[in-house]
């Protein structure tokens, strides 16, 4: 008789009873322990996703932050107002040309109807206040005698300069930015060959630059992102870069803009000829230090005559002039 013989049947049930609930215990430990990693890889996933959610707030406030309502912005939306009424008035082409315009438009504003607004308001407050400001400063001026022709000459100078210093002030903020466009051009041109060196289209090229490298190229970064914006909503990509190629007046970035817009549309390799502009900007850079290098060794020349050579004559001359002034001191009585 073996020994599962001498076995009662309850023996047998409670066996099996254990058997089942170890093994129930097998799989509800296993499950258990799977559901704690996935709750584990749930929570730090939302937490990715929170503190991520949060960086973008924070981005995005930074980009854009809320109006603050004090009496200068008050102020400052109020001339807004009166300038962009100005402006679609009977005098608004004579107040605002196609030249300020297109000058306004180089200037690089995120807010172009603002900006032509506060354009217009600046140029007809400065052309009436300037000459009223300087006839009660100098309300006695004379010329010849006259003093109402005093009087004709302050107004004048004074509309004249109110007329064009809002002009002036912009396009020195316009030449600024052409400035600075063909200084981050070099670089603009290597992240491109670098980026579509391992394997990025011209979307994904352009989206880089615009988003990872605004502080170091803030002007092209600036006009980049327009232009995908631009061709985001149907606009071609040389539609898109048309404000790039024409408002700098440098022919390096209309070329690279051509080039990018030509890619774009039949495709090909572009490492070799953007290798090339890169080449021919750093030597067309060399040669304008060299220049500047030039120019400003001539001006140091004419510096160094007119400070060092006062202080070489009197140090290497001056006894022998002492001497001469002497003698003849001496010769004639003195």
């Amino acid at each position: 008789m073996t020994w599962i013989d001498t076995l009662s049947a309850q023996q047998l049930i409670a066996g099996s009873v254990a058997l089942l609930a170890l093994a129930l215990l097998i799989v509800g430990m296993a499950t258990l322990g799977r559901a704690f990693r996935q709750g584990k890889s749930q929570t730090t996933i939302e937490r990715a996703l929170a503190t991520r959610a949060k960086r973008d707030g924070r981005a995005a406030a930074n980009a854009n932050p809320p109006e603050q309502k004090g009496p200068m912005s008050n102020a400052i939306g109020t001339a807004a107002a009166l300038g962009a009424r100005w402006g679609t008035g009977r005098y608004g082409d004579v107040l605002l040309a196609d030249e300020d315009r297109q000058l306004i438009e180089s200037a690089g504003y995120v807010d172009q109807v603002r900006a032509r607004a506060l354009f217009l308001f600046a140029r007809a407050v400065l052309g009436i206040g300037l000459p009223v400001l300087s006839l009660l400063l100098l309300g006695k001026f004379r010329i010849a005698g006259s003093e109402t022709v005093g009087m004709m000459v302050l107004i004048f100078a004074g509309f004249a300069i109110g007329w064009m210093l809002p002009k002036w002030a912009v396009k020195r903020r316009a030449k600024q930015r052409k400035l600075a466009a063909s200084e981050e051009l070099p670089l603009f041109i290597d992240l491109l060959r670098l980026l579509q060196g391992v394997g990025l289209s011209i979307d994904q090229s352009l989206h880089v630059v615009v988003h990872e490298f605004y502080e170091v190229m803030p002007v092209l970064a600036s006009e980049l992102r327009i232009a995908v914006d631009q061709y985001t909503r149907g606009r071609t990509r040389e539609q898109s870069l048309a404000r790039i190629a024409n408002g700098f007046d440098n022919d390096d970035l209309a070329a690279i803009c051509r080039l990018i817009a030509q890619v774009d549309q039949h495709g090909g390799a572009v490492q070799q000829p953007l290798h090339q502009f890169s080449e021919r900007l750093r030597e067309q850079r060399k040669l304008d230090l060299k220049e500047k290098i030039g120019k400003l060794t001539v001006k140091m020349t004419g510096v160094m005559v007119l400070t060092l050579m006062p202080a070489l004559l009197i140090i290497t001359g001056g006894a022998g002039f002492l001497a001469i002034i002497r003698g003849l001191s001496r010769i004639g009585g003195g």
